[in-house]
């Protein structure tokens, strides 16, 4: 049997996140949007609710196009309030709408949101090295920077938490743990981008 970070549990979902996802170095915009904004959907709630409205959230926000959401009006509001299949808080969607905006101006002003992103950590993953869930920050100097970079340039729901759990995430820092089994393979996955 695996050894897994404990935060994963048993549920399939969550398993499969954590195995083929969760640290692996991301560098497509449309991705890296769709963390963004699932992560800021999850504020004040577990990420496996997020995960299980996934794919709702997909069709609902066209796929995470940026420029598609950032031409969203009131209609589109009130259509996403009425959606069950994602989170339907009038905030946390219009949060995704202000965001897709200030996502397209970095791309104008970065060439893509990949290099305005990476650069917190110089473009190449941090390597950690914890033992224990109980180890990993919530937060860094690296994600208190993001957050308020991006609060600077208009992005909402994008605290310096929900900054470092989209660095987990998006793999800018490998936090599995060092008995967890995709810990050497996301730092070869990293070496080899």
């Amino acid at each position: 049997m695996k050894c897994r970070c404990t935060w994963c549990g048993d549920n399939p979902l969550y398993i499969a996140y954590h195995d083929n996802e969760w640290g692996v170095p991301a560098h497509d915009d449309q991705h890296l949007f769709e963390m963004l904004i699932l992560e800021g959907a999850q504020a004040g709630l577990s990420w496996l609710t997020i995960l299980k409205k996934r794919e709702n959230y997909r069709k609902a926000f066209h796929s995470f196009d940026p420029e598609k959401i950032a031409a969203y009006s009131e209609l589109d509001v009130q259509r996403l309030l009425t959606n069950p299949g994602i989170v339907r808080n009038r905030l946390k969607i219009a949060s995704a709408i202000k965001n897709a905006r200030g996502a397209l101006n970095i791309q104008t002003e970065f060439g893509s949101l990949d290099a305005f992103l990476w650069r917190y950590v110089d473009g190449n993953p941090l390597q950690n090295e914890w033992h224990s869930i109980t180890d990993l920050p919530t937060r860094t100097e690296r994600s208190d920077a993001m957050s308020k970079d991006l609060q600077r340039r208009g992005f909402n729901f994008i605290g310096s938490t929900i900054c470092y759990s989209f660095m987990q995430a998006v793999g800018m820092v490998n936090d599995h743990i060092v008995g967890c089994f995709r810990h050497a393979e996301v730092f070869e996955i990293a070496q080899h981008r």
